[in-house]
């Protein structure tokens, strides 16, 4: 008989169920509290409770576990120096979606190597997650295969759908079920609306097939995620962060019955890929909000301990420590400027208007 399947796949490898790794690496009460709490915050600016600006910084994405313990130590400082203006959340990326091929991150491949051990990016994205809510510090990151999140989903205060995958109705329908708030980029080619549709798919309950705790093949049904909102990240090279795009993504949300929730990405197609350009972007926000564009709920700027980024390695002990190796990065002393002349303005003009 001829064979029928799997005659392109060369090997399958069962992976320790989410209950597993769960039971070895559990979450403390303190733990709780802060993924709780950094939900709580952000539910709390998208409804209108808590005035502050929601800062998601960090690295573009985690390869090094040393060196991102290291920048969350840092960042748990500047939260709560800044606490009463912003609300500080780290961004932690383990996944990196590709347009064709190359690194797909820290839980695909940990050891930069090729080797693919995924048991083992899944089980130190979990520890990683745990020590940093461990810190007081919340945690963000972005949803790239449907199975991650049984596997750390209860360790994140804000998730993303990005770009290349806000099409999705995979995603869409992960979103429905998330515990926490889910930020939807718009698409790489700047298309906004697809990133409103998404919201709107993801308020609503949706059946589909998944994992449970046990490693088992599931139907997951979910109640639908009522905090969903739109992340502008630029596209085609062209940012969409000026007052004239945001006041056209405020029309578009109303116009499908939805809050006026934006968060701007400082990175990506705004800078224009160019990382020393996020400040500008950071500043024209500030300003807007200082003007009084209150739909600006957020921001993402890419940071890291150093500026810029690196090759991927031929030998990933030849890297430099606390450099990118995906986006450019601005380097910590930028980004604690930029926050703490952000939060000053953002301050000023609030005691103005209380005048």
């Amino acid at each position: 008989m001829h064979r029928l399947q799997d005659i392109r796949v060369s090997k399958i490898t069962r992976l320790t169920t989410p209950r597993t790794f769960k039971e070895k690496l559990k979450v403390t009460e303190h733990i709780a509290d802060t993924v709780v709490r950094g939900r709580r915050e952000v539910e709390d600016i998208l409804t209108g409770k808590d005035s502050r600006l929601l800062v998601i910084v960090g690295p573009c994405s985690i390869h090094d576990i040393n060196a991102a313990m290291e920048y969350a130590r840092r960042l748990k400082g500047l939260r709560e120096e800044l606490e009463d203006d912003l609300c500080i959340i780290m961004r932690v990326y383990f996944e990196k979606p590709r347009t064709t091929i190359g690194w797909k991150g820290f839980i695909n491949d940990p050891h930069l190597d090729g080797s693919f051990d995924i048991e083992h990016g899944l089980y130190f994205a979990r520890k990683l997650l745990l020590d940093i809510n461990d810190l007081g510090l919340p945690a963000a990151t972005e949803f790239l295969d449907p199975f991650t999140p049984q596997y750390v989903a209860d360790l994140v205060s804000w998730a993303a759908i990005g770009a290349r995958t806000i099409e999705s109705q995979t995603h869409r329908q992960m979103a429905s079920g998330l515990s926490m708030p889910v930020g939807f980029k718009n698409s790489t080619d700047g298309r906004v609306q697809v990133a409103i549709d998404a919201i709107r798919s993801a308020m609503h309950s949706h059946s589909f097939l998944g994992i449970d705790m046990d490693g088992h093949s599931s139907v997951i049904t979910t109640t639908g995620n009522p905090y969903g909102h739109t992340v502008l990240r630029g596209g085609s090279r062209r940012p969409n962060y000026d007052a004239e795009n945001i006041a056209d993504a405020e029309r578009r949300l109303e116009k499908e019955g939805l809050s006026k929730n934006l968060l701007v990405d400082c990175s990506h197609a705004n800078s224009g890929k160019q990382y020393e350009q996020q400040s500008r972007v950071w500043n024209s926000i500030i300003e807007q909000r200082v003007g009084g564009t209150m739909s600006i709920l957020g921001v993402m700027i890419e940071s890291n301990i150093y500026c810029g980024n690196q090759p991927f390695p031929d030998n990933p002990a030849d890297l430099q420590y606390g450099v990118s190796i995906t986006d450019a990065c601005i380097s910590w002393e930028e980004t604690v400027e930029l926050l703490r002349k952000g939060a000053i303005k953002l301050r000023t003009s609030l005691s103005r208007a209380e005048v």
